[in-house]
């Protein structure tokens, strides 16, 4: 079988799996390819496949072998001086995970956006929304907690295909709770900080 077959064989789209193997890295630490197909219900080799994706772009990288033979895969750890303050792994590779996790949440989106058209009819739509609410830190944490017990009644579903509608897809319920900022004096509009200024 090739990496192509074996890519099409998941029960889940490229990046969906790629996205949870991920987070088990932030979760575990370091995983193997037979740990995480276990974890997921996935084929060892689909995950070595995928693992081997993300560690040739960098997303990950391979950590030292316990028993000689597994071939486990990390997050990778930024070269920050040990006695920096708020240095340490824990830390630095939460950071690193919330990065590649944006990044990979605005992937997914660009590419459905594009491709929405080839989905099934009853699947040419979501459900993207936004709002602006003024809240208290309590609420801000109280909302956040709502959204993840919604979320957690299909939980199951994710490592027991058995419990799965036969229409079931994956689809990606992405969350930001943020406080706005307001914007520093002589800030463009849209500007983030520690870009570069492209004035007219």
């Amino acid at each position: 079988m090739t990496e192509e077959d074996l890519a099409a064989a998941g029960t889940l789209p490229e990046h969906a799996v790629r996205t949870a193997l991920l987070e088990l890295l932030a979760e575990h630490g370091t995983i193997t390819s037979t740990e995480a197909a276990a974890r997921l219900g996935l084929s060892s080799g689909l995950c070595s496949f995928h693992l081997r994706r993300l560690g040739l772009h960098g997303l990950i990288e391979e950590a030292p072998p316990v028993d000689g033979r597994a071939r486990p895969w990390r997050l990778p750890r930024p070269e920050a001086p040990r006695d920096a303050p708020g240095a340490s792994d824990a830390g630095d590779a939460g950071d690193g995970f919330g990065t590649l996790a944006r990044g990979l949440e605005d992937e997914s989106y660009r590419r459905w956006l594009a491709r929405r058209g080839e989905a099934p009819a009853d699947w040419q739509h979501d459900e993207a929304f936004s709002a602006v609410v003024y809240l208290t830190p309590e609420e801000l944490t109280a909302v956040g907690e709502a959204v993840r017990r919604v979320l957690a009644r299909y939980r199951d579903r994710e490592t027991d295909p058995a419990a799965r509608p036969a229409d079931a897809r994956p689809v990606a319920a992405v969350t930001r709770l943020f406080p706005l900022l307001d914007e520093l004096p002589g800030e463009l509009p849209g500007e983030l900080p520690g870009e570069p200024r492209h004035r007219p």
